[in-house]
């Protein structure tokens, strides 16, 4: 179980990083459309397009990294005082009642919409310059297969976490920069300390 999780959550870093490059894309993409269309006065046909289709992909491939973090929205006021065992058992049930149904729900009926998209060559219908759409709704099916494989190891902590009592928790990749800055001035008193 422990090697599935571990397995899992690298999967799903790997992909959410991966991904998460879309924002200097993104950045880059609309920088360059304010400077064409207010200092050049000639605006693009594709960018509102692209930049629709970055941020869509990177927000759909990016839930299941979210997911290992524990970053989704949750009920915390109530969650938050009851103790781990009764968190996982809680956790387990809505996993199964509620997130399976909706992640297979959402591979199966992506598969479909992708698979009719990808037969008739879709073009977005919102700018004139007819960007190619299909390759992007085959994005709702990966991010419904990495939220699945994640959805397991989840599961797996769940289960876990009731026979022991504790959460296994993701590697820590990501830290907020007040949390360095924390750390850095707490080691820089030690080191004057000694």
């Amino acid at each position: 179980m422990i090697s599935y999780i571990r397995f899992a959550d690298s999967v799903s870093a790997w992909f959410g990083k991966a991904f998460a490059w879309l924002i200097i894309f993104m950045s880059v993409g609309t920088g360059y459309e304010v400077f064409v269309r207010y200092v050049l006065n000639k605006p693009t046909t594709w960018a509102l397009d692209v930049s629709w289709i970055m941020y869509g992909t990177l927000f759909m491939m990016g839930g299941a990294y979210t997911l290992s973090r524990g970053g989704h929205v949750r009920g915390d006021f109530l969650y938050r005082l009851w103790s781990p065992q009764t968190q996982a058992k809680v956790d387990l049930v809505l996993y199964f009642l509620f997130f399976f149904p909706g992640v297979l729900a959402l591979i199966f009926a992506g598969w479909k919409y992708a698979a009719r998209s990808w037969q008739y060559g879709e073009v977005s219908v919102n700018s004139p310059a007819g960007i190619p759409i299909y390759q992007f709704k085959t994005i709702i099916v990966a991010a419904g297969i990495l939220l699945l494989i994640q959805g397991v190891a989840e599961v797996f902590r769940c289960i876990h976490c009731i026979r022991t009592g504790t959460w296994i928790k993701a590697h820590e990749d990501v830290f907020e920069t007040e949390d360095l800055l924390m750390q850095k001035a707490n080691e820089a008193e030690k080191d004057n300390r000694t």
